[in-house]
Parts: C-alpha cells; structure tokens; sequence
C-alpha cells in the first residue's frame, strides 16, 4: 500500500488524516504494528525536518522500534526551495477542505437526485393498470412489439361508423399517454411540471376566495352589477341542488359508460371472425364459494351448525317488495309474479357474478337463460315455479330445499343472496296450519348463522307498526352488525305520508329498535308486473331527482337507488367472506379429523366408500348375478319346472280329470271323460298356470342368486338394495304375450299322445301314478284321522279323548266301512235309501247325525277305499305293458289310468322344456334389461339409495367425501381470495 501526500496540511488537519486512516484499518483489519507505525508516521508529517510534499509507505510496515532506528525514506528534494509557513498552510488546509467538500455535496446531489427521480418514476409507473392481463380480450395483433396497444390498428379493425362512435378519441389518449410519461420521466420536467401545476392550484384558490369574499361583502357580479345579497340558507339550498344535479349528472355518465363498455365487451368476445380468440375461463371467485355453499346445502340438518360461511339474506314481510330488490341487484325480472298472494314458497339462492353474457343457469341443469329475451325469461320463471311446487311436500305450503340459481351478466356485482318466503302474521284458507312456524324456523335458520348478512326489506307505502320482520331481524342480530335495512316503495310512501319526516326517521334508526350497518330507501317500479329494469332504473333516477326527500336533506345521496344498495352490500359480504372463511376453512378441518380418527377406529380394513361409490359396487355385484342366471343348466331348470307345474296341476289332475273318469258308473267311457276334461283344461287353464310357474322359478332362482351367502366377500349393506331391486324388477317384468298361444299348442299335442314306445315308460308312468295316489291317499287318511280324532292306542297311550263331534264322526265312519265291506265295488255316491239306512242304524246307537255329515264322511271313506283299490291295480298293471302293446282287451287289466298318467307326465316333460327355453333365450335378457333399467331408476333417486343404503359407516364415509370436497374447494377459494387482494 502506498500513500502519497500531495498537498501542505497544518497540525489539525495531519491529525485528522491520522485518526481516518487508523479507522480505515481497522475496518480493513490490519496488524495492529501497521497502525502504530501510521500513526507514527502522519505524526512526522507536521514536523520542519520533512518535505511533507512526497511521502512514501511500504505496506510492509515495521515496529516502532525498526522505524526509530531506520527513518523513513523520503523523495529527493526538488530544486527549488520550499519554505514552510505553520499559519499560511492551515489556510491552504482549510480551503481545500472547503472545495473537496462542495465537489462531493454537488457529485453527491446529482446521485440522490438520480436516484429520487428514478424511484418516483417507479412508482408512478407501478400505479399505472397492466393493459397485458387483458390481451385474452384484445386480439394479438394490436399489440406492439413494446407491449404497448396500437390504436391505429385498433382504428382500422372497427370500420363500421356506428361503432367508431362509441370508441374514444384515440389521439387524445395518445397525447394524454405522452403527457402522461413526460411526467413520470426523471428529471427537472417532473419538477417543473409537479410546481406548475402546484401554482396554478394555489392562483386559482386564491382567485376564487377573493372573488367569494368580493361578492359576499359587495353584493356585484362578474359584469359590475349590483345584485341582491344571497342569505345563508338559500346558498345552502342551491348547493344542495347543484350536488344533487351534479351527482345525477355524473351517475348517468357512469350508466352511459357501462353500457358503451358492455356493449364494446361483448363485441369483442364475440368478433371470433376477426382472429380475436376467446381465452378459455378459470372459474371465478363468486363461482368458487357458490360451489362450497352448494355443497353445504346438501348437508342434512346436522351440519347446519357449522355452515357459518356468509350469505346475504333477503327477509321482509309478505309483499314487502324484497323479491323486486333481488331482481333489481340481479337487473333481470327472473322470479314469479303475483299480486298479494305468496310466490316465494322455498329458499332460492342466487349467485351473481360478473359475466359478457347476461344469463341464468340452475345447479342440477345446463340449459341456459338468456335475459335479454322475453321468452326465455318467462321460460324462468315457469321453471323457478315448477321447482318451488315439485319441493313443496303434500299438505305443506312451504318447503326449506333450496333452490340454486346462478346468474351473470356485464356489470353484476359479485355476491350470494338467498331470497326466502315472506313473514306472515296470519294463516289464511288453502295454507298449511303450520305455514307461519316454518316460515319462522327457515328465516331463523339462515339469520342464525353468525357471519350471514341480513338484508331486511321493509314496505315504505305501509305503516312502520305492522311490519313483523323487524322484531325478527332485532332478535337474529341485536348489535345490527351484520343487518343492512331497505326502504322500498319510496314513491309511495313520499306521497301518502303525511309527514315526511317518518321516512327520515326510518332511515336513520330512529322509528325502529333495530339496529343496521346503513340504511337505504329504493324504489322498484311502479306496480306494474311487465316493467323491465332499464324503465325501473330511469323512474327511479326521476324520481330521487325531484324528490323533496333529498332536497331537503332528509335522505342522503349515498342512501338512495338500487345501485348504491348493490355496492354497499357486495362491499359487505366481501368483507365478512375475508374475516370468516379462513376460520371455517380450520373448522372443517377439525371436522375431518375427527371423521377420520373415528373411521379408523371402527372400521380399519374397509375402504372409505361413500353411498355413490358402494351403490356402483352393489349394482356391479348385482348386475353379475344376473348374468349367473343364464350358467344355469338345462337340465336344472327342466327339473325345477317340471316339479313346479306338477305340484300347481296336480290337485286339478287328480280332483277333477281323474277320479271324475275312474269312479263313473260305466268304465268304458274313462278315455273319452278324460279327453273331453284333457281338452277344456289345455284350452282354458294349463297354458296360463305354466307361465305363472316359469315366471314363479325365475324370480326364485333370482332370488337364490340375490340372497345366496358368499363367505368373507358377503356384505350384509348390501341386503335390502338387492331385496329392492329384486321386486322392482319383479314387478316390472312381463312374460311374452305369444308364449301362452304356442304352449297351448304344444300342451295340447302332448295330451293327444296315447302310444307309449317301450316298456320303461310305461313303469315310468306307472311309479309316477302310484306316487301320486300314495300321496292322495296320505292326504286323505289324514283329513279322516282329523275327522274321528284319535285311536284307541293315543287314547290308551297318550291320554288323548275324542270331542263329541268326532265321536259322531266315528260312529258314522264305522258304519260306512261296513257299508263298503258289504259291497267293494260300490260307486262313489250313496243312494237316499243307504243314507235313510245309515242314519236309522246310528239313532239305535244314540247317534243323532244329519244327512250332510253322513255324505261329507262317506266322500272322504269312499276316498280312501277308492286309492287303496287303484294302487292294487298298479301293481297288477305292471304286466300290462304286454297287453297293451298287442292291443288285447282285458277287462281286468284295463290299465287306462297308467296311460292317462303317461300322456300327462309327457305333456309336463314337455312343457317344461319350452318354458326352459323361453327363460334361456328370452326371460332371463329380459330380466337382465329390466334389472338394468331400476338399478338406473334408483341411481338417479337420491331418496332412495339413502332409504336403502343405511348404517353408520355409510354416513360416516358420505360425511368424509363431503367435509374433505368442502375443505379442498374452500382452500382453492381462499388461495383465489388472496391473489385477487
């Protein structure tokens, strides 16, 4: 390091240098030697033995000691002499110092100044709107290469003449934009420009406070007239009227220019022919929490607790006017109409948002509105209507499901308005006795919720005693921190009102013991039900502006029109949105661990499947049982359906073809009483009977599959869907219409049939007819046995008695048997003169029986004896085959129940594999298409699948789904939320 002194300095001056160069080496930490020996060595610089002209410093500095023995090497003198002067150098020192000093302050000054000017120009320009964000609006090529918008080319695109009058003076925004960056350019510009400015204000303050106080004192005008002084209260009134002029005149500016601005934006959107592409949407903000309250209100009443996010409720009394304010804030006549009678008969939520379209879309639909078009309008409201009625339960004249509602459009104010049932203080005819309490308990319900903001409608043409809803929203919201009232029908109420001040009083809180945030007074038209809002909004603005109210100060400007209400009340629940939701965002969080933990706790092995997602299993499950019907073997479904129909026919058989035929008088004409009784069956009853078993066995078999246990996979949940949609299913199907004309074709071949082709099925048909007569017979002993009570060995045995009438039955059953001892080969009827005989023969026995009883125990003695004696011929039948194949004719071997019994076990084999094949090919699609269709039917019935999929565990997986939806959409809203701040 070398340090060179150029300049003489005095004591002063040396001993400064010193003490800044040890501070600069302690900054740079140097040895500690180094300093010393600087220190030593400035110190030289003031003495007469040293030229202090040329002074040079080895960094490589030595201890003090070296230097005392080694003095410092010094430049060689120069030629000519240098005297030193103490008091003349101290001079020199000073002024130097003075002249370095202004170098830097003036070096100094230019920087800061540079700099101060720079940061200035900075933050102008961070003022300025980013025009980027909306290049998805203007098309690509009327940027320029500096991001900057052409407006030349801007010109040349919107040629159309109408057009070009809506749009700005381009040069002027040109030359406004460069006196605009003149200012903000760094410099002695910004100065001049921010100080003319300054004075110009100052000149014209002071201009118009002298000409105030000349007029005031002097009493002349601008051309030296003199004039009558103006009072004090006059002045007030035309300064009243000129901000009331002024704020209309600027309101009707601003109407202007939204209007010019919506139409610009719609052109802009729409002009897709001219390269201008429409940027593909992100849901908005409004769009985001409408979705979180959409879901919360499929909530059960539960979780109304902690649906604390905020709303605005519309409440008012019945005809209040509250649903004419909601369509004004939404600028569309969307809801019904009706004159005194109430409309409202559900909550109906509506989502405003900003939008190029004005239009209305429901939740559950995507069918749009257009409001700019009557029929779709009216299309609106039948549906609002419609919907309304169809929520309404029987019996009931209001209901608390809500309607969603969206609606956007140019100019809406972002915000979630929920419009419920007018306050009524009397149940009239054709309402619900209830009407009023559940009225009450909705409108309470909403209010009650800690951060909804209420929106209380109160009737201005009306006297302020009646109104009810007052009281309600004082009792929801004592503090009125979140309550905003509205005064409609001002109109009315300025003409009909005998004071006026009445009005005032309302609208300052001073009529009402409720409280508000603010208070407005609107106007919404003037009665008439087909008035559109653009002639609502101009009779308002007439009105406000010849009204007395605010000329004489008893409504502020800021409390009137619609307009102000829609601002004041979007600007409020934006404010309680951001104070609320992120402390609901953290109670559904806790919500979800809590679901959580208990989840795991009770069921650690299953899936969280919620009611949509077990119903998709179960369908799938049931759905593959079907398709199970169809592996069913051939031989399976023959044998089921061939038992069936026997067990439906079998009595018919027996009762009245058979034993009708066999026990005749003449035997030889069995053949032709059985084919005449065969033909009129087939014709009238068997047919039928057939379907009605093959119908029966499928939905049996269905019914195995359904309920069939399948070990660990079985899952009980699933029970009463399948057991619902078995029956429905059931119920819905319809057996083919032709199957019973070709099965009586079939039937009635298969009857015609006598010739039995081999000995096996002839003892086929025999073992089929001694089963049959043994199972008959069994019957019939046992209907005796009921009839005569107990024998001897329970009576002996197991102390069992007889009743009087079974005793009477006996004595007469024990006459019949000798009866037929007599005379086996009796006919099936007694004779007048048997039953005569029979009744003499049990009066002699003290016996009193009556005809009746005698002939109702003979059918069933004759019975029996009849089965025992066709059984022994069975038995003698089996060599019969022979004979009936050689066509021999053998009165004790006539075995023409054997062939009637064939004919019908081969009409039954037959029958039942037509049936089989009308299950296989047909039935059982039919079914599957039938299964399909309700399992569809209940997937779209809410209702349903929640009355047939029940149980905790299903609750608590649906209460997952739904806290863990809510929690995630909640967080992408509050994520939104704070990108827009």
């Amino acid at each position: 390091m070398r340090l060179r002194v150029d300049s003489v300095l005095g004591e002063p001056q040396c001993c400064l240098l010193a003490n800044t160069l040890k501070l600069y080496c302690i900054k740079m930490k140097f040895p500690t030697q180094r300093l010393y020996s600087l220190s030593r060595t400035v110190h030289h610089l003031n003495t007469p033995r040293i030229n202090p002209r040329r002074l040079h410093w080895n960094s490589a500095a030595r201890p003090y000691s070296t230097l005392k023995r080694f003095p410092l090497r010094t430049a060689k003198p120069l030629l000519w002499k240098v005297e030193y002067y103490p008091h003349r150098n101290f001079i020199l020192a000073r002024l130097a110092t003075r002249l370095l000093k202004i170098r830097y302050l003036v070096l100094g000054s230019a920087v800061g100044g540079g700099y101060t000017a720079k940061k200035t120009y900075d933050q102008w320009k961070e003022m300025m709107p980013d025009l980027t964000a909306y290049k998805w609006i203007i098309p690509d090529f009327i940027w320029d290469l500096d991001e900057h918008i052409n407006f030349e080319k801007i010109r040349e695109m919107f040629s159309d003449a109408e057009l070009a009058k809506l749009l700005p003076d381009f040069d002027k925004v040109g030359e406004s934009l460069n006196h605009l960056k003149s200012l903000l350019s760094p410099g002695e510009s910004l100065y001049n420009e921010i100080k003319g400015v300054s004075d110009l204000l100052l000149l014209d303050s002071a201009e118009n406070s002298t000409a105030m106080k000349a007029s005031d004192t002097q009493g002349f005008d601008n051309n030296g007239k003199q004039y009558k002084k103006v009072s004090d209260k006059d002045k007030a009134e035309q300064l009243q009227e000129e901000l009331l002029r002024t704020q209309l005149k600027y309101q009707r500016i601003l109407e202007r220019l939204e209007k010019e601005n919506k139409e610009l934006r719609k052109q802009a959107l729409q002009k897709d022919d001219k390269g201008i592409h429409l940027r593909k949407m992100k849901k908005s903000l409004i769009d985001l929490y409408s979705e979180v309250l959409d879901i919360l209100s499929d909530y059960d009443s539960n979780y109304n607790t902690q649906d604390h996010l905020p709303r605005v409720v519309v409440v008012g009394d019945q005809s209040a006017g509250k649903t004419s304010v909601l369509e004004m804030i939404a600028q569309a006549r969307i809801f019904p109409r009706g004159s005194g009678e109430m409309m409202t008969r559900a909550p109906v939520k509506v989502t405003l948002s900003e939008g190029p379209h004005h239009m209305a879309m429901f939740k559950d639909s995507s069918r749009e509105f257009d409001l700019t078009k009557d029929e779709d309008l009216a299309a609106l409201r039948n549906e609002i209507e419609i919907r309304m009625r169809n929520s309404v339960k029987e019996g009931q004249t209001v209901s608390a499901e809500t309607i969603s509602l969206n609606v956007k459009g140019p100019g809406l104010q972002r915000m979630v308005l929920v419009d419920l049932p007018g306050v009524i203080s009397t149940v009239t005819s054709g309402m619900a006795a209830d009407t009023k309490d559940i009225i009450f308990s909705i409108s309470k319900a909403y209010m009650q919720n800690p951060n909804a903001i209420i929106l209380c409608i109160q009737d201005g043409s009306v006297d302020a005693e009646r109104s009810i809803v007052t009281d309600l929203v004082s009792q929801m919201d004592p503090q009125g921190r979140r309550t905003i009232f509205v005064l409609t029908k001002v109109d009315l109420a300025e003409k009909n009102l005998a004071s006026p001040s009445r009005i005032q009083q309302i609208v300052e809180g001073r009529l009402f013991p409720m409280k508000a945030l603010g208070y407005f007074a609107v106007v919404t038209g003037r009665g008439n039900t087909n008035e559109g809002i653009d002639s609502i909004k101009d009779y308002e603005g007439e009105f406000f502006q010849n009204s007395k109210l605010l000329k004489t100060g008893m409504l502020k400007a800021h409390q009137v029109t619609t307009k102000n209400l829609s601002l004041a009340v979007s600007d409020c629940f934006w404010k309680m949105v951001r104070e609320s939701v992120e402390q609901q965002a953290d109670a559904f969080k806790a919500t979800r661990f809590n679901l959580e933990t208990e989840w795991k706790n009770n069921y650690p092995r299953l899936r969280e499947l919620d009611r949509n997602e077990l119903y998709e299993k179960a369908k799938n499950e049931i759905l593959d049982e079907v398709i199970s019907l169809s592996q069913v073997t051939p031989k399976h479904w023959e044998e089921i359906l061939q038992r069936k129909l026997w067990e439906r026919v079998s009595t018919h058989v027996i009762e009245n073809i058979y034993l009708p035929a066999a026990q005749s008088v003449n035997s030889g004409t069995f053949n032709t009483t059985v084919d005449i009784k065969l033909k009129q069956w087939t014709d009238k009853q068997l047919p039928h009977k057939a379907v009605e078993v093959a119908w029966e066995t499928l939905e049996d078999e269905f019914a195995r599959f359904m309920s069939e246990h399948k070990g660990k996979d079985h899952d009980d949940i699933f029970d009463k869907l399948k057991h619902a949609v078995k029956d429905e299913s059931i119920k819905r199907h319809r057996w083919n219409e032709q199957a019973e004309d070709s099965l009586r074709v079939i039937q009635h071949n298969a009857l015609e049939d006598r010739s039995i082709s081999d000995k096996q099925q002839w003892d086929a048909a025999i073992h089929f007819l001694e089963e049959t007569l043994q199972t008959r017979l069994r019957d019939t002993e046992s209907v005796i046995r009921d009839m005569v009570g107990p024998d001897w060995q329970e009576r002996w045995f197991y102390w069992k008695s007889r009743s009087p009438e079974q005793h009477v039955r006996n004595e007469t059953k024990t006459e019949l048997d000798r009866l037929l001892k007599i005379n086996e080969e009796h006919t099936a009827y007694l004779a007048n003169d048997e039953v005569t005989t029979v009744r003499k023969n049990l009066e002699a026995k003290n016996v009193d029986v009556d005809t009746i009883l005698i002939k109702d125990t003979w059918h069933q003695v004759y019975r029996k004896h009849f089965l025992k004696k066709s059984l022994n011929h069975c038995n003698l039948c089996r060599r019969g085959f022979h004979y009936y194949q050689r066509h021999f004719v053998d009165s004790e071997l006539e075995c023409n129940n054997v062939i009637l019994f064939w004919r019908i076990q081969r009409m039954l084999s037959i029958t039942a594999n037509t049936l089989r094949q009308q299950l296989t090919n047909t039935e059982v699609r039919r079914l599957e298409k039938n299964v399909k269709e309700v399992l569809e039917d209940f997937a779209e019935d809410n209702a349903k699948k929640i009355h047939l999929l029940t149980g905790r565990r299903v609750q608590l997986a649906e209460d997952l789904k739904r806290v863990r939806e809510i929690q995630e959409k909640l967080e992408v809203f509050i994520e939104a939320l704070h990108q827009e701040k």
